[in-house]
């Protein structure tokens, strides 16, 4: 599949993209035995159960934009929504964000319980990095990939924001420098690693790639403003998750810095930069700028 303008909307190539990467998970997360088949059910019931895909979606999507295709990619992208729900699964247990429901229906730990859910997100985490391993051909591209999803999900990454979070969160802090860090590592991060990640799936060239990184980082960080607008403004029916948590909960936000108005402003400002990153990528890159305008007008 090429890259660059057809008559498909966004909504059709992020849909395509989706369906491509899910159902590659839903071969890859087939229990090997018995004894491993509640394990498996769980993290099946969280992997293939709803969400947008965006982040693999965005690693396919790269790479096309790089000249390559999807099925380069896709291992790259399966590990990256493997990783994202095993984080998904850890922020809805008691001890993190503690929420009842995600994609509109029961989290993890209340469809399963709170062992197998921390069990299932352990089981995701690990498996991913087996994925690029095995599947990746070429063992320098695999080396690549499974150090860039290691840096952006561990603790200078994904898991050092979540601390920061919790940390905001507990000490009622209004910094917006932790903010800043705290919205770079625990989203931008992952979403940065998925541009990048399509990039060295397909061995594209240094500057395709530093370009995929600065887009993603604004990218990232448009995404989770406009969540922060949207936790603030919507409802839980539309979000499939519980709505005006993050205010409840004390949360250290765009919204709670700046308010609605200057927070939207800010998530369009992000989306902007990440349009403007891709000029080395011409007509090829305009899915993608397609999705820096869609993260920020979003309504779920």
């Amino acid at each position: 599949m090429a890259a660059g303008p057809s008559s498909k909307s966004l909504a059709d190539v992020l849909r395509d993209r989706a369906d491509v990467a899910t159902a590659a998970l839903d071969r890859i997360l087939t229990a090997p035995d018995e004894p491993s088949r509640d394990l498996y059910e769980a993290m099946r019931y969280m992997v293939l159960g709803g969400g947008k895909k965006l982040r693999p979606a965005l690693v396919l999507m790269s790479a096309e934009a790089c000249g390559g295709t999807v099925e380069q990619a896709l291992p790259a992208a399966c590990a990256v929504e493997m990783i994202h729900t095993y984080s998904l699964i850890h922020d809805d247990l008691p001890a993190m964000d503690n929420d009842d429901l995600r994609h509109g229906r029961p989290s993890c730990h209340k469809a399963f319980s709170e062992a197998l859910a921390i069990l299932a997100g352990d089981g995701l985490l690990t498996e991913a990095f087996a994925v690029l391993a095995s599947q990746v051909a070429d063992a320098a591209r695999a080396k690549r990939l499974i150090a860039e999803l290691a840096s952006a999900a561990g603790a200078v990454g994904m898991v050092g924001g979540q601390v920061a979070d919790l940390k905001a969160e507990r000490e009622r802090l209004s910094d917006e420098r932790l903010l800043e860090v705290i919205h770079r590592r625990k989203t931008a991060r992952m979403i940065e690693a998925s541009a990048v990640m399509g990039a060295i799936s397909v061995g594209a060239g240094e500057h395709f790639e530093r370009s995929l990184r600065e887009y993603g980082v604004h990218l990232g960080l448009a995404f989770q403003i406009a969540d922060d607008v949207l936790d603030a403004e919507s409802s839980t029916e539309v979000l499939g998750k519980t709505a005006g948590k993050d205010a409840a909960a004390g949360k250290l936000t765009y919204v709670k810095c700046f308010g609605v108005d200057a927070a939207r402003k800010r998530a369009r400002g992000e989306a902007d930069r990440a349009v403007d990153a891709l000029s080395v990528f011409g007509h090829a890159g305009d899915w993608l700028r397609d999705l820096a305008r869609f993260v920020v007008q979003r309504s779920h």
